[in-house]
C-alpha cells in the first residue's frame, strides 16, 4: 500500500507541475496579447491627435452666442475650456475676424485663453480683421497668424452717445425723466451730456483704455507710442512692430500649432 500511494502522489505531483507550467504559458500569452492591445491603442491613440479651430467672427459680446453676427463670450470660453481639456487635442487656433467689441467680453475670453494656455499652445489666425477687443484677445495667443492686409490695431475704448434731444423739440415732442440721481440718465438720448457729465464718462473710457494698452504692451512688448492713438493697423506693419509674429492663413496656423514645442 505504501509504494502504491507514493505512485500516486508521484503521478499527482507531476500532474500537478504540468497544470502550472500550462497555467504560466497561458498567462504568459494572455499577457503578450493585452501589452499588444495595448501598444496598438496608444499608436492609434496619437495618430488621432487633432487641432480645434475657434471661430471668433461678428461682434464680441457677453453672451453664450455664436453667429448672426455675434461672437460670445461664453460660448467661445467653453469650446477653448472643452479643447484644452480634451486629451486628444494637442493645440488651439482661434480664428479671428472681428470688428471688435465689448471690453468686459474680452477679458471674460482671455481668462478662458489662459487657462488653455496652461494646458495646450494658443494660436490666433487673424482674417479679414481683427480690431479693439478682437486684437485684445488675440494678443494672448502664443502666436499670432495675419495676412498682409489684415486689418488690425485700433487699441482703445469708444462710446458713442446720441443726442436727440433737438430733433424732438422740432417734431414738438418733449421728454420727462423721473430719476434718483442726478446722473442716472447719463446716456440719454432726450438731452444732451453737462460739463462734469462728459467729463466723468471721458475718465471712464480713458480707464478703460489704459488697461488695454497696458495689456498689450505687456503680452506683446509693443513700443506704447505705436498703439496708443487707437489707429487702425495693416497686417504688415503689425508685423514690423510686434502686434504679430507671423504672415499666413488659417492653415499656415494649423500646421504651425500642431509642430509647436
Amino acid at each position: 500500500m505504501s509504494w502504491l500511494s507514493g505512485e500516486v502522489n508521484r503521478i499527482n505531483q507531476k500532474k500537478m507541475r504540468r497544470g502550472w507550467l500550462k497555467y504560466f504559458f497561458l498567462g504568459g500569452i494572455t499577457a503578450f496579447v493585452i501589452l499588444a492591445i495595448m501598444f496598438v491603442a496608444v499608436w492609434t491613440y496619437s495618430e488621432d491627435y487633432r487641432i480645434s479651430v475657434i471661430r471668433v467672427e461678428g461682434s464680441i459680446v457677453t453672451a453664450n452666442v455664436n453667429g448672426n453676427g455675434y461672437a460670445g463670450s461664453e460660448y467661445i470660453g467653453r469650446e477653448l475650456r472643452a479643447s484644452a481639456d480634451d486629451p486628444l487635442v494637442k493645440g488651439i487656433v482661434l480664428r479671428v475676424n472681428s470688428p471688435g467689441g465689448s471690453p468686459a467680453a474680452a477679458q471674460e475670453i482671455i481668462r478662458d485663453i489662459e487657462y488653455a494656455k496652461l494646458r495646450k499652445p494658443v494660436f490666433a489666425s487673424m482674417g479679414e480683421m481683427a480690431t479693439s477687443a478682437a486684437y485684445h484677445i488675440s494678443s494672448h495667443a502664443n502666436v499670432i497668424y495675419a495676412s498682409p492686409d489684415t486689418t488690425t490695431g485700433s487699441i482703445g475704448t469708444i462710446w458713442t452717445i446720441y443726442d436727440y434731444s433737438k430733433s424732438l423739440k422740432d417734431e414738438g415732442v418733449s421728454v420727462e425723466v423721473l430719476k434718483s440721481g442726478d446722473k442716472k440718465d447719463i446716456t440719454s438720448t432726450f438731452r444732451g451730456l453737462t460739463d462734469d457729465e462728459r467729463e466723468y464718462l471721458q475718465r471712464f473710457v480713458n480707464e478703460s483704455s489704459e488697461l488695454f494698452i497696458n495689456d498689450v504692451v505687456t503680452q506683446r512688448g509693443v513700443d506704447r507710442s505705436l498703439i496708443e492713438d487707437a489707429r487702425p493697423i495693416r497686417g504688415d506693419y503689425a508685423l514690423t512692430i510686434g502686434m504679430v509674429d507671423k504672415m499666413g492663413n488659417l492653415f499656415d496656423a494649423i500646421n504651425a500649432v500642431s509642430a509647436y514645442r
